[in-house]
């Protein structure tokens, strides 16, 4: 095996943790019917969050080196808007939706009284979130569309 091919190896176990992190996290947030549940699956998404974290991070960097292993990559179409899609991604779920996450755990911190019911607050914060999940799976879909068919 190759150098080259350990290396796409390595690129395409990144996406599947990366890319199933994130998808798995909005359905762990959409989950809790109490405030103990709430905080709970916020303590579940704060784990997965970290493979989500590393497995960007590493498709990211073995997509670089694949390139620059292939500099032939850095004039296909494909590849080009791979990397402005993935980049065009990493604010939302780096400061957007850990700033969202945190306001929900802030809430479910502050939250006073015996009632386990969660805050309408919170439902807000994830109706919030929705778009820019929505834009970071629809995004994740088409970045893995490029990558099996590069269409262009």
């Amino acid at each position: 095996m190759s150098f080259y091919s350990i290396l796409v190896t390595i690129h395409v176990i990144a996406a599947v943790c990366g890319l199933g992190a994130a998808f798995a996290s909005p359905i762990i947030s959409k989950s809790p019917k109490t405030v103990s549940q709430a905080k709970l699956c916020i303590h579940i998404n704060e784990k997965v969050e970290k493979l989500a974290k590393y497995g960007s991070i590493t498709l990211l960097v073995t997509g670089l080196i694949l390139g620059a292993l292939n500099p032939s990559l850095f004039t296909q179409v494909w590849y080009i808007v791979s990397i402005v899609i993935f980049i065009s991604v990493q604010p939302i779920v780096a400061a957007v939706l850990p700033k969202k996450i945190k306001a929900q755990q802030e809430l479910l911190d502050n939250h006073k009284g015996k009632d386990e019911a969660l805050p309408e607050a919170y439902h807000q914060l994830n109706k919030e979130q929705q778009p820019f999940t929505m834009y970071v799976h629809s995004a994740a879909v088409v970045l893995i569309i490029l990558m099996i068919l590069k269409p262009f």
